[in-house]
């Protein structure tokens, strides 16, 4: 029976001995032991496995299959009648403190507000539930935040007992489990009355503290991520590292640094503007040196990395104002990409989609535009001279 397993009847067990009910190796060529009882908790209802070993075998997995717990091994165990487990603890008193901290922030959620939790996962870093509601105010996370804590550090007692289905009627559960043989409820007493099969400690101070870390949208759900326990040391301890780095790179004091990062994107702001005027000046300036250079209505230009924003700026400027008649035929190779932009003065009467017909089929390209510009890209099967000389056929022929 499911309360006779010993990680329900001592969730603190680090130690057991067990007899080997039969061996074997799962369809991936994992070894696994089936015991006759034991302390290791299979992965289920969002909790991960515990770890540990049994007969200093490292256990890498635990599953439950058909009702028979697998404790998958790095080397099969040796025939023998009984064996010794062991529980990596520090893994299972953080998913005991975490796995409880969910069960209170769940229920502070629906205290306070009414929203109900849709799915759990504990992670190696975050823990997160998933509320069924579209949108969260920062006071709603800070107010359940709040609850939550007093919860824990009231130092309610958390108590587990086994029912049967006609036993529900005598608790006012959060929702209804999903199971009707042996239903474990894990209580913490005026607050919290949940069907769940994890692991708990036996009381909410020993959770010690928990933290809201963040929320993101999930498909019209709101994902709330937090940490309890050590776990909160843990991201203290990271965060305080990452500060630190900011406020030497920065030359800021930790308390600055905000004050810092403003100075510094004001400051990039004002260089990306200067580049992109400088850039316009440049291609003002090109324009007018290619336009010099024109010995009929054609301007034909090519280039080796320039990017295709530039080439259509640089067509607009060559056709510009001044410039009715002309034709601007630009091509550039960039890697082993060939792009181009075709452009006409208002007075021009080439239809630039000529130009357009003609290039792509020849370097398998896509492109689009109409009769007054068009721009395109493809493979490089021709060179850049040759596409731009295509270009020009195109309209001359």
């Amino acid at each position: 029976m499911l309360k006779d397993r010993i990680y329900y009847k001592d969730a603190y067990r680090q130690t057991f001995t067990s007899r080997i009910l039969h061996t074997g190796t799962d369809e991936q060529g994992r070894p696994y032991a089936v015991l006759d009882n034991t302390a290791f908790y299979p992965t289920g209802g969002g909790q991960p496995h515990d770890t540990g070993t049994i007969d200093g075998i490292a256990v890498t997995d635990v599953e439950e299959f058909d009702g028979e717990i697998r404790h998958f091994l790095e080397s099969a165990l040796h025939s023998k009648d009984e064996v010794e487990g062991l529980i990596d603890w520090e893994r299972r008193f953080d998913h005991m403190q975490q796995h409880a901290g969910q069960h209170i922030l769940t229920a502070a959620f629906v205290e306070l507000f009414g929203f109900p939790t849709i799915s759990f996962h504990l992670g190696k870093g975050l823990v997160s539930i998933d509320l069924d509601v579209e949108n969260i105010s920062q006071q709603q996370l800070t107010a359940a935040e709040n609850l939550a804590n007093q919860i824990i550090l009231e130092n309610r007692p958390i108590e587990t007992t086994f029912i049967t289905e006609d036993e529900l009627k005598n608790y006012n559960l959060r929702k209804q489990p999903s199971v009707t043989d042996e239903i474990r409820l894990v209580i913490i007493p005026e607050f919290d009355y949940n069907g769940c099969g994890g692991t708990h400690p036996d009381s909410t101070s020993e959770i010690g503290l928990l933290k809201i870390i963040s929320t993101e949208k999930q498909k019209r759900k709101v994902r709330v991520q937090f940490a309890c326990g050590n776990r909160i040391l843990q991201q203290l301890h990271r965060k305080h590292e990452e500060l630190s780095a900011a406020s030497k790179l920065l030359s800021a004091p930790e308390d600055g640094i905000a004050t810092a990062i403003e100075k510094l994107l004001e400051s990039n702001r004002i260089a990306e503007k200067a580049l992109v005027d400088a850039k316009e000046n440049l291609l003002t300036y090109e324009a007018k040196e290619l336009l010099a250079e024109q010995t009929d209505s054609i301007v034909k230009a090519t280039f080796t990395h320039r990017t295709v924003q530039e080439l259509q700026q640089l067509a607009r400027l060559l056709v510009g104002e001044g410039n009715d008649s002309v034709i601007a035929l630009l091509a550039a190779e960039n890697e082993d990409k060939l792009q181009f932009v075709a452009a006409r003065g208002v007075s021009a009467t080439a239809s630039m989609k000529m130009v357009s017909a003609t290039v792509l089929p020849t370097i398998n390209g896509k492109g689009g535009g109409n009769d007054t510009f068009v721009q395109g890209g493809g493979e490089k099967t021709i060179s850049v001279v040759d596409l731009a000389n295509l270009m020009e056929s195109s309209i001359l022929n």
